[in-house]
């Protein structure tokens, strides 16, 4: 009998969805193991019935531990999943709790400003080959990570220093590919006054963005999912 492949999917708020990386998972044989530790569920003490991990994003910041226990425990839980050696994913929170896990740090930008929409990475190292037909993502993120020196930089930008990072087989990502329309309009209504910040598009620039790249971002996925987070 096969062994059915089961991924450990966090999330951090009562209404987040798993968007494209959920999805594009469950086509690859994954049935969704879906937890939410902001809500009182318990993570897993081992790995052995989850093949990965995927660390969502999220509204909090990755250096509230002091006020928000469950931070502090799921910054010190991913150690129960790096040493299992299984592919990791953080994307936006979740590459934050992982730096802030591995030593490194995460801070607001030097000019206090946001990236809210459609921005550019530059990649670097091995993020050459991951980012070579798309270097234009989503992000929603008014924090970024700095990694430690055991972590490769995969990507960097403008106005925050660190937009990827690679560790073993954990992946640390600034931006959200799992974004969908769907996704994105419902945070353009329920955090509307996040376009505010400094530094964010107004959302008609972020839905013509999106019309531009959806595509290829949606592509850019797929060949990560299958030649690098999966990849034997």
């Amino acid at each position: 009998m096969i062994k059915e492949k089961k991924a450990l999917i966090i999330l951090h708020q009562r209404r987040s969805s798993v968007g494209r990386v959920g999805y594009k998972l469950k086509l690859r044989g994954y049935k969704l193991d879906i937890k939410k530790p902001a809500l009182g569920e318990q993570l897993p003490n081992t790995m052995v019935n989850h093949d990965l991990v995927v660390i969502y994003g999220g509204s909090m910041s990755a250096n509230d531990s002091h006020k928000n226990k469950f931070i502090r425990n799921e910054i010190a839980w991913i150690d129960v999943a790096l040493k299992s050696n299984k592919p990791f994913l953080g994307i936006c929170l979740g590459a934050q709790m992982l730096a802030k896990n591995l030593g490194g740090a995460v801070q607001s930008a030097s000019d206090k400003s946001s990236e809210i929409g459609f921005f550019d990475i530059i990649p670097s190292g091995m993020g050459t080959k991951i980012f070579q037909k798309q270097t234009t993502f989503f992000q929603w993120h008014n924090e970024g990570f700095i990694a430690p020196e055991s972590c490769e930089i995969l990507a960097k930008g403008t106005t925050f220093q660190q937009q990827a990072f690679k560790y073993k087989r954990a992946y640390g990502i600034q931006f959200h590919p799992e974004v969908n329309l769907r996704m994105h309009l419902t945070w353009l209504h329920f955090a509307a006054h996040k376009l505010r910040d400094i530094g964010a598009q107004s959302r008609l620039k972020q839905l013509n963005l999106r019309i531009k790249h959806g595509k290829n971002i949606d592509l850019w996925l797929d060949q990560f999912l299958d030649n690098y987070l999966l990849k034997q």
